[in-house]
């Protein structure tokens, strides 16, 4: 490849999940249906938890902070795809790719933060419920919220960094329908060996250390939940827990599924449409979780949906 063209691209192609023709008004409507059910369901979610003093405790407020990441982070995506779908372009603007990674990075990452928080305020209640509210306060909720953006902030930053760092050569095209870091890495014409050796220890850091707390707080749980006399107690404390750990479920099983066929394929299609998975569909399916296998959920979505009939 000649020097002139290793110079830093003024814009990327998206590739985006199919060239078919025919099936670009399908994959519009298709993703926009998604987007709007994720946006409403998940502000669903958050109006409850703020109208309905029922819900005022530390693990709904926990949840509001997951539907909020859930609904950024999809934002981040799809409204540039659904823009390339309608106007049959593909190009996207060096910063507004740089700006994608960043903020993707960003909320993806809160959403394993929240999820390990989530896991850690079940421990707290199930484990030592007569000292819950006194360890589980709003200061300390609070700390945790800003721990984790904090984190994130300054890991996603140093991320960005080293990116700009990297030369793109004139008309790159990233095989993906969104900028996504390791794509961006894969496509650069530089060496990127040393952003790559960070990706990876970041990746494992911010990946099994809260995998790691995740697991330590059920194994707990479930070590209570063995003590316990009561079958009626029993149900009701993993009850408790049915949702989280579903949506835990999701959260890894979609990443792990979108690893595996990152090594396991060469083709960027099926790495793409994997991808889907855990970018759309699984901010889409958390609130749905949330809710139908939530009693307190659901009684406070029917006194919202009660409270604005009465108002029309």
């Amino acid at each position: 490849m000649e020097p002139a063209n290793q110079t830093k691209a003024s814009q990327f192609l998206l590739l985006g999940l199919s060239d078919e023709p025919e099936l670009q008004c399908l994959l519009f409507g298709l993703f926009l249906c998604m987007y709007l059910v994720t946006v409403f369901g998940n502000m669903l979610i958050i109006l409850a938890i703020s109208l309905d003093s029922h819900l005022h405790n530390p693990m709904y407020f926990f949840l509001s902070n997951l539907s909020f990441a859930d609904i950024c982070s999809i934002t981040t995506v799809v409204p540039k795809m659904l823009v390339n779908i309608q106007t049959q372009r593909k190009d996207i603007s060096y910063i507004a790719c740089l700006t994608q990674v960043y903020f993707f990075m960003i909320f993806a990452g809160l959403d394993n933060f929240f999820l390990t928080v989530m896991a850690y305020d079940r421990y707290v209640a199930i484990c030592c419920p007569l000292h819950y509210t006194v360890i589980m306060n709003p200061q300390l909720c609070g700390l945790l919220i800003l721990m984790s953006w904090f984190i994130i902030f300054w890991v996603s930053l140093i991320h960005i960094l080293l990116i700009m760092q990297l030369n793109f050569c004139i008309g790159t095209e990233i095989p993906h329908f969104f900028c996504e870091l390791t794509q961006m890495i894969k496509v650069a014409c530089s060496d990127t060996l040393i952003i790559n050796i960070i990706f990876y220890v970041m990746t494992v850091l911010l990946g099994v250390f809260p995998l790691t707390g995740i697991l330590f707080s059920y194994f707990k749980i479930v070590s209570s939940l063995m003590r316990m006399s009561s079958t009626g107690s029993k149900c009701k404390a993993f009850s408790s827990c049915g949702s989280h750990l579903s949506v835990v479920s999701l959260f890894y099983g979609t990443s792990l599924a979108v690893s595996l066929s990152s090594a396991l394929t060469h083709s960027s299609q099926r790495i793409s449409i994997a991808s889907v998975m855990y970018t759309v569909v699984t901010p889409m399916l958390n609130p749905f979780i949330y809710s139908l296998r939530n009693k307190e959920m659901k009684g406070a979505l029917g006194r919202l949906f009660s409270r604005a009939v009465s108002c029309l």
